[in-house]
């Protein structure tokens, strides 16, 4: 349909000699009591959005006026309609995607339609960045031999993707050895202002418009540093995205976040991200919008600003957003984009009140925080959550207090001194396992350090502290340091782009002489791809039940994610992740002791740190343009390993029966024109109780595969050696694979089994720990509905959608929890899965809940209405009933449309039949 235009907003911009149709935002400053040009640059994106998408249907006049009207500081409880310009994927994500589009084909076929009307109707990029493991490293081969086992293990996916890229419109494939995703999105995909030919214009004139995006990883908003509006959802939104349907949302309350000032000598804008994640963690911004302000922003390098914006699921926003600046037209001139592409950006931004200077005056939010960016001080974060700052100063008392707790945990304290002793301040137990290795004799004890990576999209993306590591390294070298041979180094740069600056800057020959040689270019440690330790190592470690650390510059610490063996995982800078490899240990004060013995005697970190200035000297002389023109030259061709594959074509997939890999999904089964409704919930049984912050890795972990998991049995079962298992995310197209590991994490505590970590669960009080997976299927088998109950912050971490899907197909119908994290939340609404909340603060511990009650929620049924209160009975096994309320988290009419229909896929796939 035509647009209505009702604000007579539509215009014409010129930009050189081009000339486009654009929908202006100043046309709103007329409107009645309109707040547009005060609101902030987040919600101006947003409201431009709306302006442009009003159609009658989705997006109505009344919507727009809403937002436009809008007084921040009152809530506004309005559901609207945005429609990205793009999607985003990864493959860990993007492979079940794409065969989520393959089995909708066969269903859109069974269901008498067109298959090729399941088709990508927004550009859909998907970069392959999951896959590289480090199974090689510290060598000038780990590149060479991480990327043949890489393509080795993975043949089947790629040619799954091969075929989606020739069977799907809109549908391109960045190959594997690029980058990882949102470091090629920030560096090449980004536009900040989009354009398309405007079908519905006469003439057919060019839109431009604000660049926005879904990706279906939590770190799309590492984007929002370019000014781009854009977040991770689940691989099932993304896919309703693609197939033209708008995301639904509630217009979200906006916390500015002031900075002032400038980062102080020897802190790097790592240790700034984890003072911001800790800031906002305490300010609870779930579920809104973060947007930064204030003169601070002016002396952020942009690649400082995405490392900022990259970990805004780490402290819970929807978004990170920074607005578009002079420093956003200096990256994209650096970055290679084109100077037609630069003209139109600061034509249009400038042109929408969307372009900031330091004299603009400050927006309207719904709240603020600010930070004095002096203060900031070098810092890790760790053991066990992003969020849990550890000054640098503070980090050795803080370890031992972390080991204290760790050795209580594990039964070790009762009796054992030297455990008090930590906890105290005292020297740490010296026991441990010698061990030989690569011609080394040494201790392996409590505390060691036993991987060491520079990795992440958060850090890579950095020339700052990516160049810092390399001077440090160089420091290190000239004064003789080396790693420590326990140590499991690696560097996995996001782009190729960063090689080159290595190289330039003279520094990538230090870092290989301390072992951090190129193992890959993608995601590695941070997404649980470390690979296994060396063998001698893994083995001490079990022998002597040791509690070893990882250090990297990523992302997320989650525990079970970075590698089964560490029990500690810290968040740091690239630099220092170096710094704790020359040190092998985490029980050290680096103000006050050395980090080695060098050729001249003890070498002490501020000996070796590179002053700011020769960070910034080298990045001047070290990054250029013409590095990334080069690199980004063929971004869609791939190398001679992806060339040579051979895919199947056609409209439909080929489903091969034997492939562990890629298996058409069983969501469709059955399926009819006819939507189930919605289904009472009665007589169910608990299938696990957790507790406080159970992540979506503890739901569905994408790391290693235990061989006596029940995925792992399954694999065995059917001929696959344990050194061809590969990764949980390597194998999400394999729906048996994934329901399996379903709650399977090494780490996951179900309060039904009395600590029992792992897969397992009871079925009654005392009862021995069965396998989770075969308890549930034979619940289902009997009729048997299950739930799901939890504590604070339900679903936290990466916007993993097997955490829905696995937690559906195991028969789960609802989640009973006392908050859940936002992307889960709507993963879990998205595959038909009731997200239900306490109320009133009571939580299961207030209810005396044991978990082995039969409940009933009452009142579900096709009345049941967003953000309902219900109740729910809990019947224990002496008849006695409990009853209390929680509140049904359906937020909005359209996921309640998804709920009745059994998910947002059948929706979609009926919506489309029936066109």
């Amino acid at each position: 349909m035509s647009h209505p235009n009702s604000f007579g907003s539509r215009a014409t911009l010129s930009v050189g000699v081009r000339q486009y149709a654009y929908f202006h935002l100043a046309a709103l400053d007329a409107l009645p009591g309109s707040t547009s040009s005060t609101l902030p640059f987040s919600l101006r994106v947003l409201l431009e959005n709306l302006l442009r998408g009003e159609d009658g249907a989705f997006v109505k006049r009344a919507d727009v006026e809403a937002l436009a009207r809008w007084d921040v500081k009152a809530a506004l409880d309005k559901e609207i309609a945005f429609r990205t310009a793009r999607v985003l994927l990864q493959d860990f994500t993007g492979v079940p995607c794409v065969v989520d589009l393959a089995a909708m084909r066969d269903a859109m076929v069974a269901l008498g339609g067109d298959p090729t009307r399941i088709n990508p109707l927004q550009p859909v990029d998907l970069v392959i960045d999951h896959s590289v493991q480090v199974d090689e490293y510290g060598t000038d081969a780990a590149l060479l031999i991480n990327t043949e086992l890489e393509f080795e293990r993975n043949l089947e996916r790629y040619q799954f993707l091969k075929w989606g890229q020739t069977a799907l419109h809109n549908f391109r494939v960045v190959p594997p050895g690029t980058g990882i995703c949102h470091q090629v999105n920030l560096e090449y995909l980004g536009q900040v202002v989009f354009t398309a030919v405007d079908g519905n214009a006469d003439g057919a004139e060019t839109l431009a418009y604000c660049d926005s995006l879904v990706g279906t990883d939590s770190h799309t908003t590492m984007i929002n540093g370019l000014g781009v509006m854009g977040w991770g959802v689940g691989g099932i939104e993304a896919e309703a995205a693609m197939l033209g349907q708008p995301v639904s949302m509630l217009i979200p309350e906006v916390v500015g976040f002031k900075l002032h000032g400038k980062l102080p000598a020897g802190s790097t804008a790592t240790d700034l991200v984890l003072t911001c994640t800790e800031m906002l963690r305490k300010k609870k911004v779930v579920g809104k919008f973060v947007e930064f302000y204030g003169t601070g922003l002016s002396s952020l390098a942009l690649a400082d600003r995405a490392t900022i914006a990259n970990m805004a699921p780490e402290y819970g926003a929807t978004m990170g957003f920074f607005p578009v600046d002079e420093e956003t037209l200096k990256y994209l001139r650096l970055s290679g984009r084109s100077d037609e592409q630069v003209a139109l950006v600061e034509a249009y931004t400038k042109a929408q009140g969307l372009f900031r200077t330091d004299a603009t005056p400050d927006p309207v939010f719904t709240d603020t925080l600010e930070l004095d960016l002096s203060t900031v001080v070098p810092s890790l974060a760790g053991p066990k959550r992003p969020q849990d700052r550890v000054p640098l100063s503070r980090s050795k008392a803080m370890y031992r207090e972390a080991l204290a707790a760790q050795r209580a945990a594990n039964g070790m304290a009762n009796g054992n001194p030297a455990a008090t002793m930590v906890a105290e301040g005292g020297p740490a137990d010296p026991s441990g396992v010698v061990v030989e290795y690569r011609g080394d004799t040494f201790t392996l004890a409590d505390g060691h350090v036993v991987i060491a990576a520079i990795t992440s999209c958060t850090n890579t993306s950095n020339p700052s502290v990516m160049l810092a590591a390399g001077l440090l390294a160089k420091k290190a070298v000239k004064l003789g340091l080396k790693t420590k041979p326990w140590v499991k180094t690696s560097l996995a740069p996001g782009s190729k782009v960063a090689t080159d600056y290595f190289i330039k800057a003279g520094v990538m020959d230090s870092l290989n002489a301390l072992g951090f040689n190129v193992v890959g270019y993608g995601c590695t440690t941070c997404i649980g791809n470390s690979g296994p330790l060396p063998t001698v190592i893994s083995e001490a470690i079990d022998a002597g039940k040791l509690n070893v650390a990882a250090v990297l510059s990523g992302n997320r610490n989650f525990e079970g994610r970075v590698n089964p063996q560490t029990r500690f995982n810290y968040l740091a800078s690239p630099p220092l992740v170096v710094a704790f490899a020359l040190a092998g240990r985490m029980d050290i004060d680096m103000a006050t002791e050395p980090l080695g013995i060098g050729r001249d005697g003890p070498v002490f970190l501020h000996d070796i740190w590179p002053s700011a200035q020769e960070v910034e000297d080298t990045i001047l002389s070290s990054v250029k343009r013409e590095q990334f023109t080069t690199q980004y030259a063929n971004a869609f061709l791939g190398d001679k390993h992806w060339q040579a594959i051979e895919a199947s074509t056609g409209a439909r997939y080929g489903w091969q029966a034997d492939s562990t890999y890629v298996q058409n999904p069983p969501y469709f089964e059955g399926m009819t024109m006819t939507p189930p409704g919605i289904r009472a919930i009665t007589n169910a049984k608990v299938l696990g109780m957790f507790g406080d912050s159970i992540t979506t890795d503890h739901i569905s972990p994408a790391g290693s595969i235990a061989g006596a998991s029940p995925a792992g049995k399954y694999l065995l079962s059917l001929g696959v050696e344990k050194k061809d298992f590969n990764s949980y995310g390597a194998r999400r197209g394999n729906h048996q694979v994934m329901m399996r590991g379903t709650f399977a994490n090494i780490r996951l505590k179900n309060e039904l089994t009395d600590g029992k970590e792992g897969w397992w669960t009871a079925t009654a009080p005392g009862a021995e720990p069965e396998a989770l997976y075969d308890v549930a299927m034979a619940r289902q088998d009997s009729g048997v509905a299950q739930i799901v109950i939890a504590g604070k912050e339900y679903g936290t971490g990466s916007s993993r959608d097997w955490a829905a899907k696995g937690t559906m197909l195991l028969g789960v119908r609802s989640v009973i929890a006392e908050s859940f994290e936002r992307i889960h939340r709507s993963n879990l609404v998205g595959m038909g899965v009731l997200p239900l909340e306490f109320v009133d603060g009571e939580t299961r511990q207030s209810l005396g809940l044991t978990g082995f009650e039969t409940f009933d929620v009452v009142g579900l049924d096709d009345t049941l209405t967003p953000r309902a209160t219900l109740t729910v009975k809990a019947t224990a096994a002496d008849g006695s009933v409990q009853s209390f309320s929680a509140r049904c988290r359906i937020d909005t009419p359209e996921e309640m449309q998804y709920y009745k229909n059994g998910g947002i896929l059948p929706y979609v796939l009926r919506s489309l039949v029936g066109k």
